[in-house]
C-alpha cells in the first residue's frame, strides 16, 4: 500500500512539476498537426509556413516530405505508425480509391466551403474526403489581338463583336472558317497551330480532347456518382459522344498552319512557337504552356493579349461549359486522428488557404493556382493563363469539366488512339473505324 501511494505521489508531483517548468512540452506546444508533403520543391517554404503558424497560433505542425516519386511508400510506412500523419494526399479519385479507409468526411468544414467549385472535391455517399489545393486547366487559348482584328473586319461574314459572344461549337466554327478565309486580312498563316500527332506529342488530343466525350457518356450513365470513379470502374466504353469529338478534331486539322499529311511529324513545341509567333489565332493547351509561350525566342504575343476559351464541340447544353479543370494533388484527414488533431489539422490549412500570411506564401513562395474562393484578384499568379483559369472558376454561371482521362486505361489504349488520329488526318481510315478502334481498345485494356 505504502509503494503504491509513493508511486503516485512522484507521478503527481512530476505532472506538477512539467506543467511549471518551460522545458516540458504542454499541450499546446505539441505537435497536433502532422502533414506529409507530396511536393520536394516546396518542402522548405512549408517548414517556415510550420514556423510562422506555431508563432501565430501555438500549435505546432510537424512538416515531412517525402522523396521525390515515393511517397505512395512512405505514406503506407507512416500511416501504420503509433503517430501517423493527420494530413496527408491522395492522387484524385484513383489515389482516393486506395486510401478511403483513412480519408475523414470534411463536408462541413470551412475548407470545403472555400472551394469555387464544389464539384473538383472527391466525393462519396454524399460525404466529401478530399479537397484539391492546387490546379491546372485547360482549353482553347486564342491571342485577342488577332481576333479583335478578325471582328473588325468589314467583310466578314459572322455577326459576333467579341469572344465573349461565342459559346457553343457553332459559333466557334463559323468564327475559325471566316478566319481561315481571311487569313491574309489578318496576317496569319493559320487559323490553329498544328495538331501534334507524331509519338510522344499527342496527348493534346487522345487524352485531353478525348477527355470532354467521355466525361459527358459517364456523366450521363452516372449522374450522381463521381465521374472518375465512375470511369475507373467502366469495362466498357461506347464513345457515344463521337462525332462530337471529329467535330472539334476536324476543326482544328481543316483550319490549321499545317497541312494534314505532315501532322505526324508535328510536336507540342512546334505549335507553341506558332502561336508564340504570332503565325496562328489559336491552339489547344493548358496553364503549363505560359511559360513555353513566353520563352519562345521572338514572341510576338503579349501577356494581355492571351485568352482561354472552353473546348466546344456540340454537345448539348455545353453553352454552360466552362474549361477543363483538375488534379492530382488533393488532401485529405486522417479519420483515424484524434478528434482534437482533426479539428487542428483543418483549422491549419484553412488558415493556409484564407489568412493574409498563409495565401501570400501560397500565391507568392508555392505558386498554386488555387480553386478556393478566399483569393482575391490581386493574390491570383500574375501570368495570364493561370488568371483565365481562375476567371473561369469563379463564374457560377459556368460547370467546369473535371479531367476523368486519370481512368484511362493505360498507354496501350491513349496510343491506339494517337495512332488512330493520325491514320484519320492523313486520310488512312475512316472515322467509323477509328470509333471501333477505341471502343475495342478501352475493352481490351481493361480485359
Amino acid at each position: 500500500m505504502k509503494t503504491k501511494f509513493t508511486a503516485f505521489f512522484i507521478s503527481i508531483t512530476m505532472t506538477l512539476s512539467c506543467l511549471s517548468l518551460a522545458g516540458c512540452t504542454s499541450r499546446k506546444n505539441a505537435a497536433l498537426v502532422y502533414f506529409l508533403n507530396f511536393k520536394p520543391e516546396s518542402a522548405a517554404v512549408y517548414e517556415e509556413l510550420s514556423d510562422k503558424y506555431e508563432a501565430e497560433t501555438g500549435v505546432k505542425v510537424k512538416v515531412v516530405t517525402a522523396a521525390a516519386n515515393t511517397y505512395e511508400q512512405t505514406l503506407k510506412s507512416e500511416i501504420a505508425k503509433s503517430n501517423p500523419p493527420t494530413i496527408f494526399q491522395v492522387n484524385g479519385p484513383i489515389g482516393y480509391d486506395a486510401w478511403d479507409d483513412y480519408c475523414l468526411n470534411i463536408k462541413d468544414s470551412k475548407l470545403y466551403s472555400y472551394l469555387s467549385d464544389k464539384d473538383l472535391a472527391i466525393h462519396d455517399d454524399g460525404g466529401v474526403y478530399a479537397i484539391p489545393y492546387v490546379v491546372e486547366g485547360y482549353g482553347i487559348i486564342y491571342n485577342n489581338a488577332i481576333m479583335k482584328r478578325y471582328f473588325e473586319l468589314p467583310d466578314k461574314k459572322t455577326s459576333f463583336k467579341d469572344m465573349s459572344e461565342i459559346k457553343s461549337f457553332a459559333d466557334l466554327k463559323a468564327v475559325v472558317e471566316d478566319m481561315t478565309a481571311n487569313k491574309e486580312k489578318l496576317s496569319i498563316e493559320g487559323v490553329f497551330a498544328s495538331t501534334s500527332l507524331s509519338a510522344g506529342e499527342d496527348w493534346r488530343w487522345q487524352t485531353h480532347l478525348l477527355n470532354i466525350p467521355l466525361y459527358y457518356e459517364i456523366t450521363q450513365k452516372h449522374k450522381d456518382a463521381d465521374p472518375t470513379l465512375s470511369l475507373l470502374d467502366s469495362d466498357e466504353i461506347i464513345l457515344k459522344y463521337n462525332e462530337n469529338y471529329k467535330n472539334i478534331f476536324d476543326l482544328y486539322i481543316n483550319n490549321s498552319i499545317t497541312p494534314k499529311n505532315l501532322l505526324g511529324s508535328k510536336s507540342v513545341a512546334d505549335s507553341m512557337a506558332e502561336f508564340a509567333l504570332g503565325k496562328v489565332a489559336m491552339v489547344q493547351n493548358g496553364n503549363w504552356s505560359w511559360s513555353q509561350i513566353s520563352g519562345v525566342k521572338g514572341n510576338t504575343v503579349k501577356a494581355e493579349d492571351i485568352k482561354m476559351l472552353p473546348i466546344y464541340m456540340g454537345i448539348e447544353g455545353e453553352e454552360k461549359q466552362g474549361i477543363c479543370v483538375g488534379t492530382e494533388n488533393y488532401l485529405a484527414i486522417n479519420k483515424n486522428a484524434t478528434a482534437e488533431q482533426q479539428k487542428a489539422s483543418l483549422d491549419f490549412l484553412e488558415w493556409l488557404f484564407s489568412s493574409e500570411v498563409g495565401k501570400k506564401y501560397v500565391t507568392e513562395r508555392l505558386g498554386f493556382i488555387t480553386p478556393f474562393n478566399t483569393f482575391k484578384e490581386s493574390e491570383i499568379p500574375a501570368d495570364p493563363l493561370a488568371r483565365e483559369i481562375t476567371r473561369y472558376m469563379k463564374d457560377e454561371s459556368l460547370k467546369t469539366v473535371p479531367w476523368v482521362f486519370n481512368a484511362f486505361p493505360g498507354e496501350a489504349f491513349k496510343k491506339a488512339v494517337g495512332d488512330g488520329l493520325l491514320d484519320y488526318a492523313q486520310g488512312k481510315k475512316e472515322w467509323d473505324k477509328i470509333k471501333d478502334e477505341i471502343v475495342k481498345s478501352w475493352k481490351s485494356e481493361r480485359d
